[in-house]
């Protein structure tokens, strides 16, 4: 019975990869469409970030059923992350941190290049997605797939991605940059910022906590630079004055008294979680 269990667990690790492309992305998108969590409405941010998103995801020749959706959380959280069906979040935290535009494509192009790779449902684990490719090759619906083999164990956090696919992503969100900018300036200084809060902070911030082996992926940042040819020196784009004046308002207020207090967010089975800062 032993020798059976290992052999299962054996082949389910070696499939899990092969079986996810039976898994159609509009799962994702039925999972996400009907537990996702609202986020909040900042027009010119969100449209900044939608567009932005757009212009790297075209970049990427993402399959085109697979839509990115950009939400943008009014919180003080240092941190973006991708998610089951084509949804990324970016944290207020992120973009007060963020120097220039070039630096948050990185991010979110990172981000883009998770949900290509359909990292995040590999993330829920390997028997679920062996679950889902089995329930899709037979034939149920997104609805049936998503009742009958996810059940109520779907949540949906901040979902942990392994050492090689935070290198795919940062690999092929790299090509994405100088496909966008002809260089990949500000790639690396994203890493580099969070190394200093790190130091900084008697806790390091949520996006080292999900994104993980920083030291590592900026070694991997320059040896792709010079495999490839990619000029890691060049123009770097400022980030629209009507979001740094947005950001700088709200910089200004949060030492008052009238600032706003952190939202706690639902907690539902594909509800964006409420994370707060570390420190």
């Amino acid at each position: 019975m032993l020798l059976i269990v290992v052999a299962v667990t054996f082949l389910l690790a070696w499939s899990a990869e092969s079986l996810v492309r039976y898994i159609p992305f509009s799962v994702e998108v039925s999972l996400a469409g009907k537990y996702a969590a609202q986020a909040d409405h900042d027009d010119a941010t969100t449209a900044y970030l939608q567009k932005l998103a757009e212009r790297l995801a075209a970049a990427q020749n993402l399959p085109q059923d697979m839509r990115i959706t950009v939400h943008y959380v009014d919180d003080d959280t240092v941190n973006a992350f991708a998610t089951l069906g084509g949804h990324i979040v970016v944290f207020r935290g992120l973009l007060e941190k963020i120097p220039d535009e070039n630096t948050l494509a990185m991010v979110i192009s990172h981000e883009i290049a998770h949900i290509q790779h359909r990292h995040p449902i590999m993330s829920l684990g390997r028997g679920l997605v062996v679950g889902l490719a089995l329930a899709a090759l037979s034939g149920l619906s997104d609805i049936d797939i998503a009742g009958d083999v996810l059940g109520e164990a779907g949540l949906l956090t901040v979902l942990k991605f392994s050492r090689e696919q935070e290198l795919e992503a940062d690999r092929t969100a790299l090509a994405a940059l100088v496909q966008v900018y002809g260089h990949i300036a500000g790639a690396e200084n994203l890493f580099k910022i969070f190394q200093g809060l790190a130091v900084s902070s008697r806790q390091p911030p949520q996006l080292l906590s999900s994104h993980p082996h920083t030291e590592r992926r900026i070694e991997a940042i320059s040896t792709l630079a010079a495999e490839y040819g990619w000029r890691s020196d060049g123009t770097l784009t400022p980030l629209p004055k009507p979001v740094e004046e947005r950001l700088q308002r709200h910089a200004k207020a949060s030492g008052s008294n009238d600032s706003p207090q952190p939202k706690s967010w639902p907690q539902g089975r594909l509800a964006y979680p409420a994370v707060h800062p570390a420190s």
